[in-house]
């Protein structure tokens, strides 16, 4: 299983992008500033996610969202509660 989720930035509000298998342990590093990519700028709070039936393909989603660079599109995502992708 993989899940994809959407992290918000209690300190600046930016949102972060990521996919794992484990997600409690994910939450607890991005937290603890043990992810290099939002040490400055914990704590969050988890604001969407989604599981997927493997990592891989919750890796493409990831991959394919974080290319769209826009914060209007994953506002949507979290306010439906879904994400919705091409092929």
């Amino acid at each position: 299983m993989g899940i994809v989720y959407i992290l918000r930035s209690l300190v600046n509000g930016r949102f972060y992008i990521g996919s794992t298998n484990d997600l409690e342990r994910r939450f607890g590093e991005h937290n603890l500033g043990k992810s290099k990519a939002t040490k400055f700028t914990a704590p969050f709070e988890l604001v969407f996610r989604q599981e997927y039936d493997s990592l891989n393909k919750a890796r493409r989603v990831e991959n394919k969202l974080k290319k769209f660079k826009s914060k209007i599109i994953l506002e949507k995502i979290i306010n439906d509660s879904f994400i919705t992708l091409g092929p």
